[in-house]
């Protein structure tokens, strides 16, 4: 005999709203303690630079060990290194971070595939919202480096450009890295966008491709070396609203 009371079933619609909204309330709070954690745990990590990239790309692959350089000399130079915290480019970043001297950062998202976390994390962030995991890619970014990728970094890039273009972050570096893979995209961008009005010809100037690790690193420093990496207050108040 079933001694658990069993909630009776409603087609009340005055009932089932109540139900609901209930539910997206605690959700909410959710939320703003997934953003509260995050932004205590990352707030003293700066500069740092936001990697992305495949999470499908092998580790005998030559884009993997690039990733790895290019981390290595970036956490060298002082630099946090954030991923995704997973697979693929995600673990050559960390991975080269993690050798060096600055910290290796991973924000792990919980996916029904592929994301599986990486050992090579002096800080793993989990979340359960991409939005929020993409806000704090951004939120501590000083530049962004963007390796080879399929949808997820296809989606992280362009939100990062989307964000300096319309004043939502402030400027920072943007760079491809793989020339070849970029080029049709970059093209595509240069002509039809262009061309169709759908973008201004100076939004070209968001993105950079460079694919020699110490060029990469030196891109970073020369956009910084009249401002320093300190934001002013402004550019702080400017952020508290990705």
């Amino acid at each position: 005999m079933s001694i658990v009371k069993k909630i009776p079933k409603t087609t009340d619609p005055d009932e089932l709203g109540h139900r609901q909204s209930g539910h997206e309330s605690w959700h909410a709070f959710e939320i703003m303690a997934e953003f509260v954690d995050a932004t205590e745990r990352l707030k003293e990590i700066t500069p740092a630079v936001s990697i992305f990239g495949s999470a499908r790309t092998p580790v005998d692959h030559p884009y993997y060990k690039l990733t790895e350089e290019i981390a290595r000399l970036l956490s060298d130079a002082g630099f946090s290194v954030i991923s995704g915290g997973g697979p693929g480019i995600m673990e050559a970043a960390n991975k080269g971070a993690f050798a060096g001297k600055a910290p290796s950062i991973g924000l792990n998202i919980e996916l029904p595939h592929e994301q599986t976390n990486n050992p090579y994390q002096d800080i793993s962030q989990n979340f359960k919202h991409f939005f929020m995991r993409k806000v704090m890619f951004v939120k501590y970014a000083s530049a962004y480096v963007v390796m080879p990728g399929g949808f997820g970094t296809l989606d992280e890039v362009m939100e990062a450009i989307t964000l300096v273009q319309t004043g939502k972050t402030v400027k920072i570096p943007i760079i491809l890295v793989c020339e070849p893979f970029w080029r049709g995209l970059v093209e595509w961008i240069k002509t039809t966008l262009v061309n169709e009005k759908m973008i201004a010809i100076e939004d070209l100037d968001l993105i950079q491709m460079i694919d020699e690790p110490k060029q990469i690193v030196e891109a970073i420093f020369k956009h910084y070396e009249t401002r320093g990496f300190k934001l002013s207050a402004e550019e702080e108040r400017v952020q508290l609203y990705l």
